[in-house]
């Protein structure tokens, strides 16, 4: 049997090689209609690895190896970029294929060629041709699947979504990552998954720091999926808790024995595509710690603090994210 490899920017590794992960990160990001703008804020392509370029250094410096792109083909990813900045600093960046939720993705194009008919295999095609040729022409492979759904519901066209990388996930063995909306449908999307066929161990259901029902948490990862808290440090906006509400649940969970279940990220944006952010001034201390360092500089000794080992934090942050990847 051929060993499972990783598909990152640069090439493929073994999942043994990955080592500590960021698992839900965004180096560039904008929402669909930021093109349209760029007369007035065009991409400063050399910028954006710069800035990634110095973030990176103080994460190597950190012990960090490995990390996860989680922006979907309508949110601005570029994958040329991943890979300068991969091959300036060595850390492994995994790069996605997929699509934004409804509300918040460019649902408008494919729900047009959906009232033409079928499109259930044009998605397939092109999922799978990112992870096994390349994306566009730069001959970068995605190593993810990322999708989303909305608040309270899985829409019709996330289920389309959702079925087309369930289908490329157990033809590839390509991990599914997922984006939910305040605190809801993390059961509902583990289930729908797991129902298209896909092995839970593949699956990591994302943002799960926004809910900090302990009865919500294990209804998740009892149907034997991973489960994200990968919006630390972004507190008190977009429906998000106080990370040291966070801290308790997190160590809770420890404690009846899913640190084998549990990822770390911040869902930190590098880069923003489009004209600079315009923060209300009040909203800025409650963002003071939303950067991937948080996790060395802040998270980890809370963790220690409420009881949970080198061991498990160990686990958390290198052995979970290699075998979600290495899982057949």
């Amino acid at each position: 049997m051929a060993k499972t490899m990783v598909n990152t920017v640069t090439g493929s590794v073994s999942p043994d090689e990955l080592g500590i992960a960021l698992m839900h990160e965004h180096i560039v990001f904008g929402y669909p209609g930021w093109e349209g703008d760029q007369t007035m804020a065009p991409f400063d392509r050399k910028s954006a690895v710069d800035n990634t370029v110095k973030v990176f250094n103080q994460l190597k410096d950190s012990g960090l190896s490995t990390y996860v792109d989680a922006t979907t083909n309508d949110s601005g990813r570029c994958p040329e970029v991943y890979r300068q900045v991969s091959e300036k600093t060595g850390i492994n960046i995994i790069c996605s294929t997929g699509y934004y939720f409804e509300e918040e993705g460019s649902s408008a194009y494919w729900k047009f060629r959906s009232s033409l008919g079928d499109i259930s295999r044009e998605l397939y095609d092109l999922f799978m041709t990112e992870i096994t040729v390349g994306i566009q022409d730069t001959g970068i492979k995605a190593g993810v699947i990322k999708i989303g759904s909305s608040k309270g519901v899985i829409t019709d066209y996330e289920k389309m979504i959702f079925s087309a990388a369930a289908r490329v996930q157990k033809d590839t063995g390509v991990p599914v990552i997922t984006h939910t909306q305040e605190g809801t449908m993390g059961p509902e999307q583990a289930d729908f998954l797991i129902s298209e066929g896909v092995d839970p161990a593949k699956i990591q259901i994302g943002h799960m720091s926004d809910n900090l029902d302990i009865d919500y948490q294990t209804a998740v990862i009892e149907k034997g999926v991973y489960v994200s808290w990968d919006r630390m440090g972004l507190q008190g906006l977009v429906g998000c808790p106080m990370d040291e509400q966070r801290y308790e649940v997190i160590a809770q969970l420890v404690r009846q024995g899913f640190a084998d279940r549990l990822m770390l990220s911040h869902d930190y944006i590098i880069n923003w595509l489009g004209r600079p952010l315009n923060l209300p001034e009040q909203a800025l201390p409650l963002i003071a710690d939303w950067h991937p360092s948080h996790l060395f500089k802040n998270i980890i000794p809370a963790l220690k603090k409420a009881g949970v080992s080198d061991d498990q934090i160990d686990t958390i942050i290198r052995k979970n994210p290699a075998r979600l990847f290495s899982a057949s």
